[in-house]
């Protein structure tokens, strides 16, 4: 799929604006990110990778395995796991078990409602006992602006997901964090994230009695299905200017791209998950099989325009 924003030349190459300090990769890498595929339940509006129930993209335990190899040879601290909705990746419960064996620290993306489908009910259990630190979407506290980008009635099951969390100690417990991820609906930025935290918190607490540890404000990035929806809608120049205006130098240091590697469900290595969204393979077109018999070494990192959209305000790294 081509990187829809890169025909927007509105604004100069990111690599003009960040400093050459800022275009390498860390002494030592953190977040070992994987992408399990583009299947999902859900066919939101803001997803850069435009996935939906029609994908067929899965990770093999062939690159899982590798994956692992890459954790330990590599000295990451942090697996990121992401989708799609990583739920519907068979080798799921299996990878959680294997790195658990290695990893303290496991993270996993998901939009919640998955986990009142059938086959999938258990999922919640899964992740409490195995101390899965759980980010899910959450558009926003209301179900109006929320199902507008993410389908009729996803709001209200995704309320009851929450609840069902918090009665197995998320939110509540040190050991079983749970945090909730906003989106704007449509060609906005985001608010401060510490205004709307305290604003979500107050919210759907007295609203549903809900209880979470933290907020992520996240841009959305000109990527995939919006990005077809902001040139649809002839918005794509005027939203890559409005993130070059936003620009905010004090991110840069605290970009994801620097401490992280992001795997392909096919084994491809990318700086992050956007690259992914762009087919930007990581400097060297290494896969994780590759580095899975090889050292860290410091990388120059590949950017492209939608680089703004993770430096633009407070920063969605």
């Amino acid at each position: 799929m081509m990187n829809l924003c890169e025909t927007a030349d509105c604004i100069p190459p990111f690599q003009e604006v960040c400093p050459e300090a800022f275009q390498y990769t860390a002494e030592k890498p953190s977040v070992l990110q994987i992408n399990l595929g583009r299947k999902c339940n859900l066919a939101c509006k803001h997803c850069h990778l435009a996935c939906g129930p029609n994908r067929k993209e899965m990770i093999s335990r062939e690159v899982l395995e590798a994956c692992l190899q890459v954790y330990q040879r590599h000295g990451y601290d942090t697996i990121d796991l992401t989708g799609g909705a990583p739920e519907m990746c068979p080798d799921l419960k299996w990878f959680i078990g294997e790195a658990k064996k290695l990893c303290s620290r496991i993270i996993l993306r998901s939009n919640g409602v998955i986990w009142l489908e059938k086959g999938y009910e258990d999922f919640p259990q899964f992740f409490a006992d195995h101390h899965v630190e759980l980010y899910l979407s959450l558009p926003y506290y209301r179900a109006k602006e929320a199902d507008r980008q993410r389908g009729e009635g996803t709001f209200d099951r995704e309320i009851r997901c929450i609840q069902a969390l918090n009665g197995l100690g998320y939110g509540r417990e040190p050991d079983k964090v749970l945090n909730l991820v906003y989106n704007p609906n449509g060609a906005l930025l985001p608010p401060p994230q510490e205004a709307m935290e305290k604003e979500y918190k107050e919210r759907l607490f007295k609203d549903y009695g809900i209880r979470f540890n933290s907020l992520f404000c996240i841009t959305n990035n000109p990527m995939g299905r919006f990005s077809q929806f902001l040139q649809k809608s002839g918005n794509l120049e005027k939203y890559m200017r409005k993130l070059y205006q936003a620009l905010n130098p004090s991110t840069f240091e605290g970009m994801m791209c620097r401490r992280q590697i992001s795997v392909g469900y096919d084994g491809q290595v990318y700086d992050c998950d956007f690259n992914q969204a762009g087919e930007l393979p990581a400097a060297g077109g290494k896969t994780i099989f590759d580095l899975a018999h090889e050292a860290y070494q410091k990388r120059r990192i590949v950017f492209g325009r939608h680089c703004y959209g993770c430096t633009a305000g407070s920063g969605s790294s």
